[in-house]
């Protein structure tokens, strides 16, 4: 343990110091409190003895520039039995105990050294357990968050999956309800995926899921709930979005999709990997946030039996329109 010692009375500090040298700690003398923030400043001392009268820095204007060092650092004051009263109010700034000299007993330079080195053993080993509890706190919630996104999350496109998407939709029909806003569902369903799937195996039509989905998250506005709502289908939920809007953007996905060179496309059906896709948006007949998915997934059925690779929008029953 590195100990300073403080004392205008080369008598005192060299005892002191002979004293605590011979318990085996290294021992640093210093004559006076300017001497000794000097060597504080040098070398970290984890305890210090200082002398509570000193010439050029008193025991207590010590402590206070120590304390602003290393506030951990254990201070004990030596004082006369004339100064006590000074010797609690050090206390009361950060002191860890005082002993009276002459000293009646030099065993308890000793004794007090070693409850500071137990005190601040104490003190390490709580702020040990701080950290670590503020590191496992730190740990735990991004574990916690991980594991929120794991479950809103599609396990093989990382997009939005089923459930979360059916929470977001019914918010976001409600506000949009509520608030007189827009809203708009484009349903995308892959075209021929069956045949893929047959013809090249169920892991390369992974990738082709994968693809698509990363693909559609590339162009889709970050307001926008991108998910996979099952199987081949795609669904993306997007808030203050008009007819003329979403179209655009259900257009731009499909035509992305359409030139996209993916692996086996050619031998497809349409030649091509290629999306059939349905739009709708909010107005007085969607009552339900399933009325406005339900026009959508009708419009998908709707380009799908006219060719496919194309979008339709859906106002109403029967009534379709390509855009």
């Amino acid at each position: 343990m590195n100990i300073l010692i403080a004392d205008d009375e080369i008598t005192i500090r060299s005892l002191v110091g002979e004293l605590l040298e011979d318990a085996g700690h290294i021992v640093t003398l210093a004559e006076d409190g300017v001497d000794a923030l000097e060597k504080f400043n040098q070398t970290w001392h984890e305890i210090v003895f200082s002398d509570i009268r000193m010439p050029n820095m008193t025991g207590i204007e010590l402590l206070a520039k120590v304390k602003e060092i290393n506030e951990n650092t254990q201070f004990i004051i030596m004082t006369s039995h004339a100064s006590v009263e000074n010797s609690v109010a050090a206390l009361k700034k950060g002191a860890f105990d005082y002993i009276i000299k002459p000293f009646e007993d030099l065993d308890v330079i000793v004794d007090t050294t070693n409850r500071a080195i137990a005190n601040l053993t104490a003190i390490r080993k709580q702020q040990y357990l701080l950290s670590t509890l503020s590191r496992q706190n730190v740990e735990l919630g991004d574990l916690n968050k991980k594991f929120r996104e794991m479950a809103i999350r599609d396990g093989l496109t990382g997009l939005f999956n089923h459930r979360h998407t059916q929470e977001r939709l019914s918010e976001e029909f409600a506000r949009a309800r509520r608030f007189q806003r827009e809203l708009s569902i484009i349903f995308m369903d892959v075209d021929n995926f069956k045949f893929y799937n047959d013809t090249h195996g169920h892991q390369a039509g992974d990738v082709i899921l994968e693809t698509i989905g990363e693909l559609m998250a590339s162009v889709s506005r970050e307001s926008d709930v991108v998910s996979r709502w099952g199987g081949e289908e795609f669904i993306i939920i997007a808030a203050e979005t008009n007819k003329k809007q979403a179209c655009a953007l259900a257009e731009k996905i499909r035509i992305l999709i359409a030139d996209h060179d993916f692996p086996h496309a050619a031998e497809q059906p349409l030649s091509r990997i290629s999306l059939s896709i349905g739009v709708a948006t909010i107005s007085e007949m969607t009552k339900y946030a399933e009325d406005l998915v339900k026009l959508a997934d009708n419009a998908v059925y709707y380009a799908k039996d006219h060719g496919r690779n194309r979008t339709v929008f859906c106002s109403g029953e029967n009534q379709m329109k390509n855009v």
